[in-house]
């Protein structure tokens, strides 16, 4: 074999080989991410969620992937879409905010991970064992609205003394509306 050859060869191969290392790397993780409500009025917090992942050293596209499903308040999708997930295998179910979408997805896998939110305490519904050591599957945060809520009306008495009646406004059609003081 002449030098040349030889040389081209090296070269050649040197340069296909970062291409065949990369062919050989594992698909980049995959994070569902359930939204209640539409890309347009989530827009923020959507934001939030790249931001966060960002802090925590993942960049849509280059070392995770992210698909956001907006449910758009049609909650009886949820079956269905997280069955997908579920087929699919995605690495992680994210239901920021979303109690509906925790518990679809707690009841659809006991293997694939769940981040939540929800308002109500996550023990008392389902999603974990105890606050202490939740077990499973499931992991996030309580919002804490309904523990809150009374405090809120504590400070409020405490400001108003003489105030006999408090209105509290809520949509009954959605499921956030669900979390009002009044139907506790």
């Amino acid at each position: 074999m002449r030098r040349r050859d030889l040389i081209a060869l090296i070269g050649g191969a040197a340069a296909a080989w970062p291409l065949a290392a990369r062919a050989q790397q594992a698909a980049m993780p995959i994070v569902g991410v359930i939204n209640p409500g539409t890309p347009s009025g989530m827009t923020r917090y959507a934001a939030a969620f790249r931001t966060g992942l960002s802090e925590a050293g993942y960049v849509e596209g280059q070392n995770v992937t992210v698909e956001y499903h907006w449910l758009e308040g049609q909650y009886g999708r949820l079956p269905a879409l997280m069955a997908d997930l579920v087929r699919r295998r995605v690495d992680v179910i994210a239901t920021p905010g979303n109690t509906p979408s925790a518990l679809a997805a707690k009841a659809a896998t006991t293997t694939i991970p769940i981040v939540f939110g929800v308002a109500e305490d996550p023990a008392r519904i389902g999603l974990v064992a105890n606050l202490a050591r939740p077990g499973g599957n499931a992991t996030g945060a309580n919002y804490l609205i309904s523990e809150l809520g009374a405090k809120r009306l504590a400070l409020l008495r405490e400001l108003v003394p003489t105030a006999a009646r408090v209105a509290a406004l809520a949509n009954p059609t959605t499921a956030q509306g669900g979390n009002s003081v009044e139907g506790r």
